[in-house]
């Protein structure tokens, strides 16, 4: 590997190449990581094989072999996911992914921000923007995150209050920000549960240590951004103003 003469000055923050690579919204990190070692990536005008070669994000010149490098506009879209799909964007196991949705519609790369399982519907966003998809996700002070639940049994009084306590599942407690009856039937019912933060399968979980099965889950919001009538399937890009709402 060879590596770029510069200065060091003090007090520039320096970020690995590949994390630079996707912070410009040009690619996923581990698809970054493949250009570098495929010996595609160059820093200042040399070559480098390792994705953790430290670049001054705003000061060294980085650029990639066959690829417009310049920083990507910021798009944003929100996508009404199916279920059966996974939310990554590439599956070991050949399964189809989110990405079905999105092919042919001349998109720049953009990330899923945060993830549905596989059986579950709904609000998904993605972005090319890490810093913004970051303060969404995060399980600390990410927005309030709304979904619609169908479980196997007539909701009550008494599963509303042991889902707001919480649970302690292998030792974690698993609890909702809040939940409520949307409408019952005779043998199923269907809740509506807001989080305010994010664990894996939460609900999923939480529903199972109380004894409840979860028979479809559909997110309908993402702090003020919802659902409303996009069609499953479907995306949109986000306006200017719902992207400033974060």
């Amino acid at each position: 590997m060879t590596r770029p003469k510069r200065p060091a000055p003090n007090g520039v923050a320096r970020f690995g190449v590949a994390r630079v690579i996707s912070k410009r919204g040009l690619a996923s990190r581990t698809q970054a990581c493949e250009w570098v070692r495929q010996g595609r990536v160059s820093v200042n005008g040399e070559r480098v094989l390792d994705p953790q070669f430290p670049v001054r994000q705003d000061l060294d010149e980085v650029s990639i072999a066959g690829l417009d490098a310049t920083p990507r506009q910021r798009v944003a879209l929100m996508l009404n996911k199916p279920r059966g799909l996974v939310t990554t964007t590439r599956d070991e196991q050949h399964r189809d992914t989110v990405y079905r949705c999105l092919e042919g519609a001349g998109l720049p790369w953009l990330a899923p921000v945060g993830r549905l399982d596989k059986a579950s519907e709904g609000l998904l966003l993605f972005a090319n923007d890490p810093v913004w998809a970051a303060r969404i996700s995060s399980p600390d002070s990410g927005p309030l995150k709304t979904y619609d639940v169908q479980i196997d049994r007539v909701p009550d009084e008494t599963l509303l209050s042991v889902l707001a306590q919480g649970i302690v599942v292998d030792g974690e407690r698993l609890r909702c920000h809040s939940a409520r009856i949307l409408r019952v039937g005779a043998r199923h019912g269907w809740l509506q549960i807001v989080l305010d933060e994010g664990r894996n399968r939460q609900i999923r979980r939480l529903l199972e240590a109380a004894g409840v099965s979860v028979l479809r889950l559909v997110r309908v919001a993402i702090g003020p951004l919802a659902l409303g009538a996009l069609q499953k399937g479907a995306w949109r890009l986000l306006t200017e103003d719902e992207v400033a709402s974060f």
